[in-house]
């Protein structure tokens, strides 16, 4: 997954975990809504209705999984450059629901980053599978920002010489190794690994190779950083 912007994490806390799924409807057939929000309700989502696009981006930006269902043709603004407009926000997926499609806007919409497109009628069972998805989707997202956001505070936390053995841990190296790149004896190596375990919450050099990935910190970067 793509690293989380700082600003983006602050979007959310632990709370979010207790809190029931939003499914956001910006449509202007009143039937769709409608339709969407029984859907959602008899799953035990909450849902919130919008027939303006510019009426949506006036709310505040939703804290808890969520996905939200267009429609292509809305007023003031299309649901192809409200997609644009909120590309930004990753955690919510967005299903195209309209009667106003062609094989053009279709593709467009799914290289904006659309999950889903269907056309009018269809079956509520369909819609209901994609708000599924949609929804558990967003809830990986979030789990991933907070994650992010987690590892971040713990990689802040060590001092240069633990995030350089960090470094060099992960690169493969073993503790001999590691006191001759930074000039240090293996004592002290096996000091500043032990902090910088127990500060990143690990369990294990995999752990470490995992966190360090999410975190895309280079080997180069720590060693210019400690020279």
């Amino acid at each position: 997954m793509q690293n989380i912007t700082p600003k983006e994490s602050d979007l959310f806390d632990l709370s979010w975990r207790n809190l029931t799924p939003m499914v956001v409807v910006v449509h202007q057939d009143t039937l769709v809504r409608r339709l969407v929000t029984s859907l959602a309700e008899s799953a035990g989502w909450h849902s919130k209705n919008f027939g303006s696009p510019l009426d949506f981006l006036a709310e505040p930006r939703i804290r808890v999984p969520s996905c939200l269902v267009l429609d292509v043709a809305l007023p003031g603004i299309s649901g192809l450059q409200l997609l644009r407009q909120i590309a930004d926000r990753r955690e919510m997926p967005v299903i195209f629901i309209t009667a106003h499609a062609d094989v053009q806007t279709t593709v467009q919409a799914m290289k904006d980053g659309a999950r889903e497109f269907f056309t009018t009628p269809l079956a509520g069972e369909c819609i209901l599978d994609a708000l599924r998805w949609a929804l558990e989707r967003s809830r990986t997202i979030i789990e991933d920002v907070c994650e992010i956001e987690l590892l971040r505070e713990r990689h802040t936390s060590l001092s240069e010489r633990e995030k350089a053995v960090m470094a060099l841990v992960v690169e493969g190296q073993m503790n001999k190794q590691i006191a001759f790149e930074l000039g240090i004896s293996e004592i002290t190596v096996k000091a500043h690994r032990g902090r910088m375990v127990r500060k990143m919450g690990a369990h294990s050099v995999p752990d470490l190779v995992r966190m360090s990935a999410r975190l895309n910190t280079p080997v180069e970067v720590v060693r210019t950083q400690i020279s």
